[in-house]
């Protein structure tokens, strides 16, 4: 049953709308256009079919407010809730879901029962409540505590706006979006994603001006512009015309028509600057001749004492500030702060807002005002908003008072205001804003601070949430070096627990066990045996111990651990330990042999786990994806996989280990299933600003679907993920098997052999040598050779075939090893080296050795039935092309049959390579064979123009045999019928002739 509905009062105007009534000294003109278009796309015009989600845009000044304002009245007079939220420069990036939280307290003051019927079926909205937002330790996960999940807390949002749509239609105002924090961000692209059942609209509007081309919110509005719901409206400079009028509107006294033009040219078409303009020629200034900073001052400078004070003093606070707050800042008494916020409303400098405070009338005049600022004043601003945050918790956050405190210099309250922070932020679900304030505190933090080691923990912990591990491993072992003996065994412990598990998150060579090793040993120390702290470090530790066990293939000893962790994590109160050792060991069930148990096993945990964030339940779903992966059930890894990093995304932790694993993942198994569409939707980062090296690696995927459908070898697409072949082996193995592919299609056989060996000796470097990937790269390789070893002169075809010879042995050294290793031989690594050894044959036999042709089919027969046992679409393609044309060579009638079948995949995956392919292995030989061949009318049969390709190449009649597995003698024969039907006496001018009809483009190849 939906939950019932929050009472909303008959006050139509509860959700003030801030600074939207006092632009443009409330003349509306040159926008009626432009206001009738947005209330039509929010549902207010005639039309029936508006989605109600729309992004305005336009320079600063230009009149977003003011038309926002204008719509939003009608809204108002039609009987609608109207919620506003601003984003606020500094203080918002600090701050996890600013506008919301703004939106959601201003309804606390107005309609306070309907927020608690609001709170009642959506208890995960309290975290933005400013009133009940919690203090840092209250926030901080622990025993009996846990952190709000993201996923239920933007799912609260969206119900929530549902909910106050059923008694009234709802529009929310997003102001400033270009200032927006990364949650916010995301909770738009939810709404806007999702849209509403309700009469719900969504504006959110930006300064297009300053979007520099690193801004975070460029990928955020690519990824909106493809909502196809999603609407967009760029307000464009006002008119001359209207500028004139607007003109005539706000002066307070008339102006000469000189003063007029003057300001329509100077202003072109903003708004803003015709207010300040107008403003400035009225008290006598010549607003044309001065610059814009001083323009702005001329309504700050027309002030008194106080006014200036209270105005200079809300300036440092940003956009906006409470009265509450000001008041305790601005150092005056009731009558005096009284006399100078009058003076600056009268003056339309501040404007008051509905939520108890003033703003500033544009944002352009708070930077103004506060750029105009001492050095000395600044300090003071800042002091004097710490000390009163400090002292009363209700007038801000913590990310407030980290800020001002930064500003005043104060670095010890900046520093405990930094790290509570930091913890309020990832309390729900915000590692990008926790990050920024424990790296911050890190700054302002001695080596030898008490907090130090919680801190860098935390540090650590945001940064690899947020998908950059490299950075979090990096500050662990710093802090492990910097750190003396006197810091404590417990802390000490504390570190390596978490550098063990984060180093196997990288390509670190770090030995985790002997970290983990070394940990428990420090808490064999006297005291700490009964300590609850330690038990949980200790939990932690063993843990680690497994998952490191297991990576050296110690599985038996990992089970026993992997007991003793549970157990021990148990006791502790930690049953988020408990179940990540739960998903490693169903890893290992796997790996020796049962993987019926494994998947039971993780089942039962995704069935019984936690929040959508929860990291064991997200592990879960990217080990169960892979079990399916490795079993060659593609398509539903890939539904397993997206499941996984849809429950990371929706925890905000999209980049996370696991989650990001599970996208990338999705996307590998997706280009396999054949399912290309879906793949290119997975690994594209066009709309996003990926962290390295993940966005190396979905790059690097991405560059498999542009060999295999035939796009431009993209060298530097290859070149850009170069950096992270190190860093992430991965990388090097995906970018560099696709590259093989990439370079060979296009023809540059240098390039793709050079590509391979260089991938190959990182990785050996990275890893080990002969890794298992090496067989799938080396049978990219062998193929490639294949396929360009009738093209060479006869002198260096040796070379390649000694290089194929060399890629095979890699080959079967892998094979040797892996083979012998429980879970390491699935479907993928059986289809692998069947199709090394079937391109070594075809590289053989087309470089002109003997090569038994019932080995060379069979071989293809093999590589078939394992690509489609695993069920790769393209690789089960290209097997029965090759195999197609090895029957061809025989006589065997059943190539047509295999050819068809390629050539039909082919066409469906839009694999031009493949189609090139197979049409020149003989798809295309009947069609061709009734074209006239000669000038006699007489045509050459498909075996005589293969032959004629022969000749053209410089084979022997002896080669040609061979290769066609033809006797010398039956060659012989052929090669004097084309001559006969050519009407030439020699093999050169039987290829001139036949280069000159166009007879070779159309010929076969092998």
């Amino acid at each position: 049953m939906a939950p019932t509905a929050p009472a909303v009062s008959d006050r139509s105007d509860i959700i003030g709308v801030v600074g939207l009534d006092g632009a443009a000294g409330g003349v509306f003109v040159g926008r009626e256009a432009d206001a009738a278009r947005l209330a039509d796309l929010v549902g207010l015009g005639p039309r029936a079919d508006a989605s109600g989600l729309v992004l305005l845009s336009g320079d600063a000044g230009i009149g977003k407010t003011r038309l926002l304002a204008e719509v939003a009245g009608r809204a108002r007079d039609a009987g609608w809730s109207v919620l506003v939220g601003h984003c606020l420069g500094e203080a918002g990036q600090a701050l996890p879901y600013l506008p919301f939280s703004e939106m959601l307290g201003r309804l606390e003051v107005h309609e306070p029962e309907a927020v608690e019927g609001l709170l009642m079926s959506h208890p995960h909205l309290a975290g933005l409540f400013p009133s009940r937002r919690r203090r840092a330790d209250e926030l901080t996960p622990g025993p009996g505590r846990e952190a709000i999940d993201r996923g239920e807390l933007v799912e609260a949002v969206h119900a929530a706006l549902e909910d106050l749509a059923r008694v009234r239609p709802v529009l929310v105002v997003v102001e400033d979006v270009h200032w927006a924090d990364q949650s916010s961000r995301d909770l738009l692209t939810l709404l806007f994603t999702r849209g509403f059942s309700g009469p719900v609209a969504v504006v959110a509007s930006y300064r297009s001006d300053d979007l520099h081309r690193r801004h975070p919110l460029r990928a955020t509005l690519a990824h909106w512009s493809r909502i196809g719901d999603l609407h967009r409206l760029e307000l464009e400079p006002l008119p001359d015309s209207a500028v004139r009028e607007l003109v005539h509107g706000i002066a307070p006294r008339p102006l000469t028509e000189g003063q007029v033009r003057a300001v329509v040219e100077r202003a072109e078409g903003n708004a803003f600057f015709v207010e300040e303009l107008v403003a400035a020629s009225s008290l006598g200034h010549q607003g044309v001749a001065e610059d814009l900073s001083r323009l702005l001052l001329v309504r700050f400078d027309q002030l008194g004492p106080h006014g200036q004070h209270v105005v200079r003093m809300a300036s440092a606070a940003g956009r906006q500030v409470h009265h509450l707050l000001l008041a305790a800042v601005a150092g005056l008494d009731e009558a005096e702060l009284d006399q100078g916020l009058r003076d600056a409303v009268e003056q339309h400098v501040l404007v008051p807002t509905e939520s108890g405070g003033y703003a500033f009338r544009h944002a352009l005049l708070a930077e103004t005002v506060y750029d105009d600022l001492l050095p000395g004043e600044r300090v003071r601003a800042h002091e004097r908003y710490a000390a009163a945050l400090g002292s009363d918790p209700s007038l801000g956050t913590w990310a407030d008072v980290a800020r001002h405190a930064a500003a005043a210099g104060d670095r010890e309250v900046a520093l405990t205001a930094s790290i509570n922070a930091g913890d309020a932020a990832m309390s729900v679900g915000g590692p990008d804003e926790a990050w920024r304030h424990y790296q911050r505190a890190l700054a302002l933090m001695p080596d030898q601070h008490p907090d130090a080691d919680r801190v860098v923990l935390r540090a650590s912990a945001a940064s690899t949430a947020r998908g950059r591990a490299l950075k979090g491993l990096a500050l662990l072992q710093e802090r492990l070096a910097r750190r003396t003996p006197e810091a404590g065994a417990l802390g000490r412990a504390e570190l390596l627990a978490a550098l063990a598990t984060t180093a196997r998150l990288t390509e670190s060579t770090l030995d985790t066990l002997a970290a983990t090793k070394e940990g428990l040993g420090l808490l064999d120390a006297p005291g700490l045996a009964d300590d609850a702290r330690a038990s949980q470090v200790r939990a932690r530790l063993l843990g680690a111990r497994v998952q490191a066990l297991v990576d050296r293939g110690r599985d038996e000893e990992a089970v026993g651990a992997a007991r003793e962790a549970v157990e021990a994590a148990t006791a502790a109160g930690v049953p988020e330990v408990a179940d990540e050792v739960r998903v490693v060991e169903a890893r290992v069930l796997e790996r020796v042999g049962d993987p019926d148990a494994s998947q039971a096993t993780l089942e039962r945990i995704i069935a019984t786990g936690g929040a959508a964030g929860d990291p064991a339940l997200v592990r879960a779903l990217h080990h169960l994806g892979s079990l399916h992966h490795r079993a060659g059930r593609l398509d539903r890894a890939v539904e397993v996989y997206r499941q996984g990093a849809e429950a990371g995304r929706r925890a905000g932790l999209g980049w996370a280990p696991y989650a990001f694993d599970a996208r990338l993942l999705a996307g590998v198994a997706a280009y396999e299933a054949g399912l290309w569409a879906e793949a290119d939707a997975v690994l594209d980062t066009r709309e996003e600003d990926p962290p390295q090296p993940a966005g190396a690696l979905l790059a690097a995927a991405r560059l498999f679907l542009a060999a295999a459908r035939g796009e431009p070898a993209d060298a530097g697409a290859v070149r850009a993920t170069r950096p992270w072949w190190e860093e992430e082996g991965l990388v090097a193995v995906l970018a560099g098997g696709a590259a093989v592919d990439l370079y060979g299609h296009s023809g540059d056989l240098a390039a793709a052999v050079a590509v391979h060996d260089e991938a190959v000796g990182v990785l050996t470097d990275v890893w080990h040598r002969h890794f298992q990937a090496q067989t799938r790269l080396s049978a990219l390789l062998l193929g490639q050779l294949a396929s360009h070893v009738a093209t060479v002169p006869t002198a260096e075809r040796g070379e390649l075939l000694a290089r194929g010879r060399t890629a095979a042995d890699d080959a079967e050294q892998v094979w040797s090893r892996v083979s012998e290793t429980p879970g390491q031989h699935g479907p993928e690594a059986q289809a692998w080296i069947a199709r090394a050894r079937a391109e070594e044959l075809r590289l053989r036999w087309l470089g002109g050795e003997a090569v038994d042709s019932d080995a060379l089919v069979a071989a293809w027969r093999h590589a078939v039935e394992a690509f489609t046992a695993y069920g790769h679409r393209y690789e089960t393609a290209r097997s029965q092309a090759r195999l197609g044309a090895a029957l061809q060579a025989v006589g065997d009638p059943e190539a047509s049959t295999v050819l068809q079948a390629a050539l039909e995949t082919a066409r469906d995956l839009g694999a031009e390579p493949l189609r090139a392919e197979v049409r020149a292995g003989g798809g295309a030989r009947a069609a061709a064979a009734g074209r006239p061949a000669d000038r006699h009318g007489e045509a050459l049969t498909p075996r005589e123009r293969e032959i004629l390709a022969l000749v053209a190449l410089g084979r022997s009649n002896r080669q040609i045999g061979t290769q066609l597995f033809i006797s010398a003698k039956t060659a012989s024969v052929h090669v004097s019928n084309i001559l006969a039907k050519l009407g030439v006496a020699g093999r050169g001018e039987a290829v001139a002739v036949a280069r000159d009809r166009g007879l070779l483009d159309e010929a076969p190849h092998g």
